[in-house]
C-alpha cells in the first residue's frame, strides 16, 4: 500500500520547476510540509493534477530519501533522486521518468535493498531502536508509518453526539465512519477534506485528534483533571467534554493562547492555570522524542535529534515528580514514542520511588504487563504509551 499510492499520482503534471528547489531545501533541513505550502502559494496557478504531483513528489523524496538515494548509488542530487522516486517507486517507464525530470544519463538500476533502513529509509539510530523494540512486527511498522495517518474527528459531546456529527458531515458531502475503539471518534473516509471549511467546524462539533490521542485522553477519569502539559489543549478539551472540570497548565504561553480560542469555540469550560491545582486526577503527557508519530510528517524521522533523547528522559521523570504532589486519586503518565527509557523505565522507575501508588491495567490497549500502548500497524492509530496508577 506504501507503494502502491505513488502509482496513482497524476505523475505527467509534475512541474520539476516548482518541486526542485523545495525538494532541494528539505533536503538541508526545512520541513516538507513548509515547503509545500511554500510551493503552492508561490504557485497559485498550477491545475489540481500539477498540485497532486508537486505535494506527492516533495512529500515522497523527503520520505524515502535514504532508499532513493541506494537505489541510484548513493546521488544526493534532488533531481536524481526525484528520477528514482518515478522509476523505482512509482513505477514509471525510465524514459518517461528521466523526461519528466529532465534527466540524463539514467541512475543506475539497482534491486529493492535488504537492509531495512535501506528498505523502509531510516536513519542509522531509528533502525536500532525500532529492531530493539519491535522485533518481527518491525517491517509492519515501517510499512504502516510510510503512508499519511487517516484523518480522525473527535465528536464534541458538548454540542452533538457522534451520530449526529456524522449525519451533519454527510449533508456537507463528507463520508465517515465510527472509529473501532474511541466512543467520539470518526474515520473520514473522503479524500483531501477542507474541514476548517466546513459549517459544522465552525459551530464546534468536532476536533481532529488521533483514535489513539482520544483513547489516551479518556484514561484520566475524575471529576477534576490537571493536564500538567495541556499544549493546545486536545486532551483538555476531551477531558471536558466528558465533563470533567479540567485545569490546564503549560510553560508555553503561545500554546495555552491557542487553547483558549479552542475551547470557546468548543464552548468547553477550561481553567488555565499559571500553577498547578491538586485534582483528581493528573494527566502528564510528557514532551517525548514523538516516534509514534511518525506517519504525521513524512520527513520528520530526519529532524528528530537522538542527542536530545537523554534530556527529555530527565525532564519525564521530572514531570512525575511535580505531578504526584497534586493528585489526590489517580496519575496518568503518557508519551507518544515507542522508547522503553521514555516508557517502561521512567513508569518503573517512578513506582520505586512511590510505593504508595499502584499500577491499573487498561481496559483496551493493555500490554501484557498492564501498561495501555497502540501502534499503527496494530491498531491503526499513532503509537501512544501511558502508565495509570491509583493511590494505593
Amino acid at each position: 500500500m506504501q507503494l502502491a499510492r505513488l502509482r496513482e499520482v497524476p505523475w505527467e503534471a509534475l512541474r520539476p520547476d516548482v518541486a526542485l528547489p523545495a525538494i532541494g531545501r528539505t533536503l538541508t533541513g526545512s520541513p516538507a510540509e513548509r515547503e509545500v505550502d511554500r510551493a503552492l502559494r508561490s504557485h497559485r496557478g498550477l491545475s489540481r493534477e500539477e498540485r497532486a504531483a508537486v505535494v506527492e513528489s516533495i512529500f515522497g523524496v523527503a520520505l524515502w530519501r535514504r532508499r532513493l538515494a541506494w537505489q541510484a548509488g548513493g546521488s544526493d542530487i534532488p533531481r536524481t533522486l526525484l528520477a528514482c522516486l518515478l522509476r523505482d517507486l512509482a513505477g514509471l517507464p525510465e524514459p518517461r521518468a528521466l523526461a519528466l525530470c529532465g534527466l540524463d544519463p539514467a541512475p543506475p538500476q539497482r534491486p529493492a535493498p535488504v537492509r531495512l533502513a535501506d528498505r523502509w529509509s531510516l536513519p542509522d539510530w531509528l533502525e536500532q531502536i525500532l529492531l530493539g523494540q519491535l522485533g518481527s512486527e518491525v517491517d509492519r511498522f515501517c510499512a504502516a508509518i510510510s503512508v499519511p495517518g487517516p484523518v480522525c474527528l473527535r465528536a464534541n459531546r458538548l454540542l452533538c453526539t457522534r451520530d449526529e456529527l456524522a449525519r451533519e458531515l454527510a449533508s456537507q458531502g463528507l463520508e465517515t465512519h465510527p472509529a473501532p475503539r474511541a466512543a467520539d471518534a470518526l474515520y473520514v473516509i473522503s479524500k483531501r477534506p477542507n474541514l476548517f471549511a466546513l459549517d459544522a467546524w465552525r459551530r464546534g462539533w468536532f476536533e481532529p485528534q488521533d483514535e489513539g490521542s482520544q483513547l489516551l485522553g479518556a484514561l484520566a477519569t475524575g471529576a477534576t483533571v490537571l493536564d500538567l502539559c495541556a499544549g493546545a489543549g486536545g486532551k483538555s478539551l476531551l477531558l471536558a467534554a466528558r465533563g470533567a472540570k479540567v485545569f490546564a497548565h503549560d510553560p508555553d504561553a503561545g500554546r495555552l493562547a491557542r487553547l483558549r480560542t479552542r475551547a470557546a469555540r468548543a464552548r468547553a469550560e477550561i481553567a488555565i492555570v499559571n500553577v498547578p491545582e491538586p485534582s483528581d486526577t493528573v494527566l502528564v503527557d510528557a514532551p517525548c522524542s514523538e516516534l509514534g508519530a511518525l506517519r504525521r510528517g513524512p520527513d520528520a524521522r530526519w529532524r528528530i535529534q537522538p542527542q536530545d533523547f537523554p534530556a527529555l528522559e530527565r525532564l519525564q521523570r521530572d514531570l512525575l515528580e511535580t505531578a504526584v504532589r497534586y493528585a489526590r486519586k489517580r496519575l496518568v503518565y503518557a508519551t507518544c514514542t515507542l522508547r522503553r527509557e521514555e516508557n517502561e523505565d521512567v513508569a518503573l522507575d517512578f513506582e520505586e520511588r512511590a510505593p504508595g501508588w499502584r499500577r491499573v491495567p487498561p481496559e483496551d490497549c493493555a500490554t501484557a504487563d498492564g501498561f495501555f500502548r497502540c501502534l499503527p500497524h496494530l491498531h491503526g492509530t499513532d503509537g501512544f504509551f501511558a502508565a495509570i496508577w491509583e493511590r494505593a
